[in-house]
């Protein structure tokens, strides 16, 4: 049978192509990190199918390595790294963020409300149902809101209509701090400007979200707090939370003539109460958070370590502010005020134990890399 010279001619140049790419010549990007044998060989073959392969959405990076080729830089066309558990989906499958917004059962997805601007996050008791109530009509349509119910009663609050719009999550007995780093995930709150992470307490009358916003965008302000109204509530443990009279806001107390410490909580300080963070400061401050320290006691004197520049970007607002109505909820779990009292000291220390161990450990990684 004879043989077409045509065909001999076409796989000639065919093995040729192919040995010429695969074979240590590289005149070309490389653009897989897929090799045959050792991998630091440059015997690439896979990288010439790989080549013609390119997801939809273009997420292929072209990385620049210091190793020169005559006079070019080499560089290598790489996939961004996945998350652990997404190693066997394609990229573009994965959606990375979520909110709190509920949706509809039906219709066409894309034509659902979208999740709102901002997040109210209470951990509430149903005997506090009037003030939570009060609370919840202080912010706009503007917010999404979610319920952390610690008593396990949650149908009762659909004599309000507001809560039939809003997420209800039931664990007996939990702390805001429980919550926070289970459900306040930085994924999940991804689209929320800033998240509202308020006790059940507080009177509000003074109050308006949209109003307290503007003024926390005006100066720049990350993490924050309303003031507190010591005429209508207790004297707080720290005086710079204490709301100071015709001021729209302030930052420190540093520089003021009572000030007795040169150190926060003497600026740059907001309590743990009713702390107000953007998006951006939230997601330090969700990894701040102790998954067993449900107490959350000392987390607002780090709350600082969230923000470039704490005496200017943590701040107290004056000109909208509470009052802390002290009301004891969870005080009397496990048999007694004494026992919950005595958790939030140890883990007060235990936190401050790891934070002090962790800023030592730090400072010997920096000095060893230092002297390398």
């Amino acid at each position: 049978m004879k043989s077409n010279p045509l065909l001999k001619v076409l796989s000639a140049s065919a093995f040729a192509f192919f040995i010429g790419v695969c074979f240590p010549v590289q005149i070309t990007p490389k653009v897989s990190p897929w090799h045959f044998g050792d991998a630091n060989s440059t015997f690439s073959c896979s990288n010439i199918l790989f080549r013609f392969w390119r997801p939809a959405n273009g997420t292929l990076a072209v990385v620049r390595t210091p190793i020169l080729q005559g006079n070019a830089i080499s560089e290598k066309i790489v996939a961004p790294p996945k998350p652990k558990g997404e190693e066997r989906l394609p990229p573009n499958i994965v959606v990375r963020e979520s909110d709190l917004h509920m949706r509809r059962l039906w219709g066409n997805p894309r034509e659902d409300t979208p999740a709102r601007k901002n997040l109210l996050a209470m951990t509430i008791g149903y005997n506090e149902r009037a003030n939570v109530n009060a609370t919840v009509h202080k912010f706009s349509a503007n917010f999404d809101v979610v319920l952390f119910h610690y008593d396990g009663r949650t149908t009762e609050w659909d004599e309000f209509e507001w809560s039939k719009k809003a997420v209800h999550v039931s664990a007996s007995g939990q702390t805001k701090w429980w919550y926070a780093k289970r459900f306040l995930h930085p994924s999940v709150v991804a689209p929320y400007d800033y998240i509202f992470l308020w006790d059940e307490d507080l009177g509000v009358e003074a109050f308006d979200a949209e109003e307290y916003l503007k003024i926390a965008r005006k100066h720049g302000l990350e993490i924050s707090q309303p003031g507190l109204d010591i005429t209508r509530g207790p004297k707080p443990f720290f005086d710079i939370t204490v709301r100071r009279n015709g001021s729209e806001m302030h930052k420190s107390t540093l520089s003021s003539p009572e000030a007795k410490c040169t150190r926060r909580p003497c600026s740059g300080f907001v309590e743990v109460m009713a702390p107000v963070f953007s998006r951006e400061a939230w997601t330090c401050v969700w990894h701040l958070i102790q998954n067993d320290l449900v107490h959350g006691h000392g987390l607002d004197l780090d709350f600082w370590r969230c923000v470039d520049d704490p005496d200017e970007q943590i701040g107290v607002v004056d000109a909208q502010y509470v009052a802390h109505h002290a009301v004891v909820t969870l005080g009397t779990k496990g048999g007694s005020r004494a026992n919950v009292t005595a958790r939030q000291k140890a883990e007060f220390f235990t936190y401050k134990t790891r934070m002090r161990m962790a800023d030592k450990a730090r400072a010997a990684a920096l000095l060893a890399a230092s002297k390398s």
